[in-house]
């Protein structure tokens, strides 16, 4: 059975679009699943697990979707800003980071915060979490590179960068990383913690994606899509993907090749096709959907058909928090996350506590 891809995208005009896409067909073509106007202000990150979709906004709020039943599962309202970055880890945690300067840790079981910290001193600017889920990178405007020890939440190690980096992203089986700074892409082995090799891109670079554990793909302030070999540090392949800049890329691998999905300024997402072999050709343009809006950020889900079926069997249809609003009521779904948490300072060393020798 063909797979079913979820596209996921938000946009200046604070609306979040949903697409399901066959993948059974020569064109893939990409059906309106839902567009939602839950935020007041952009969106400026999105996020995809198994069962939950999560947007993050300028208006310093990060709602929750439940994907399998279709309806809003609330808003987590801790961040004080802009929400800057999301990424799921497996079912069970979500990671966020914000320009107040926090990464915080919540349970999907019951939407909690466990973990509230003050990561840097200036905003997050991304967030990784390593394949174990024992380790997380983030980089802010502080100039560090911070290393986040899961299981503790405390840091684990900080180091100095010379610029402000505002893309961190570990490999898919966790031995390398890199770190993007405006338009240089740093590539980091995690047994030294150490540059071993760096890329200019000819634009400052807005979104990268592993594609495999040594294929970087690598969208910039202009219409071109590059592939870049980490392990070599070196550009493989690049192809025109839009009219004008490529705000976002993610990927998914099906079968036997990777499908590039591309989000742009000019309103179009677009599916392509990219077999990962020893020598790159371009990929081929698998499907393409215009949403006549300013696309900010993309995320891609993908489930199973028997899945699908049955979702599509219980679920309403999500268009808008106005026609949604009876159906959150009757099933008490809507939880408004504003638990007190102890919020620590990890930006700043501890001070060691003088011993009081006297009585």
């Amino acid at each position: 059975m063909a797979a079913v891809l979820e596209l996921v995208a938000g946009s200046y005009e604070q609306i979040t679009f949903g697409y399901q896409v066959k993948t059974d067909e020569k064109e893939w073509t990409a059906k309106a699943e839902f567009t939602h106007h839950a935020h007041t202000a952009s969106v400026s990150a999105v996020a995809a697990s198994e069962r939950f979709v999560v947007t993050g906004s300028k208006d310093e709020t990060i709602q929750v979707y439940n994907m399998k039943k279709r309806i809003e599962h609330g808003a987590l309202l801790h961040h004080d800003g802009t929400i800057t970055c999301l990424e799921f880890y497996g079912t069970s945690h979500l990671l966020s980071g914000g320009e107040d300067g926090l990464l915080c840790v919540w349970s999907t079981k019951k939407w909690e915060c466990l973990k509230s910290i003050k990561a840097h001193k200036g905003h997050v600017t991304s967030l990784s979490i390593h394949p174990s889920g024992k380790l997380a990178l983030s980089v802010g405007t502080d100039k560090t590179l911070r290393t986040w020890n899961l299981i503790n939440g405390r840091s684990a190690f900080i180091k100095n960068i010379k610029q402000n980096a505002h893309i961190v992203r570990w490999s898919p089986d966790g031995d390398r990383y890199v770190v993007v700074m405006n338009d240089k892409v740093n590539i980091y082995v995690l047994e030294t913690a150490t540059v071993t090799g760096t890329v200019a891109n000819p634009k400052r670079i807005a979104s990268v994606n592993f594609l495999n554990n040594s294929i970087l793909a690598v969208a910039g302030d202009d219409e071109t899509v590059r592939l870049c070999d980490v392990e070599k540090a070196k550009w493989v392949c690049d192809f025109k993907a839009h009219e004008t800049r490529v705000k976002t890329v993610d990927s998914v691998n099906v079968d036997d090749y990777s499908v590039v999905v591309t989000a742009s300024n000019d309103g179009f997402i677009k599916m392509w096709k990219i077999h990962l072999k020893e020598e790159l050709e371009p990929p081929t343009l698998l499907g393409e959907v215009n949403t006549s809006a300013r696309l900010t950020c993309l995320a891609v889900r993908r489930t199973s058909p028997m899945q699908q079926e049955i979702t599509e069997e219980e679920a309403p249809q999500a268009t808008t928090s106005e026609e949604l609003l009876p159906e959150l009521l009757r099933t008490k779904r809507v939880r408004i996350a504003t638990e007190v948490v102890v919020l620590e300072d990890e930006s700043k060393p501890k001070k060691k506590k003088k011993k009081n020798s006297g009585k």
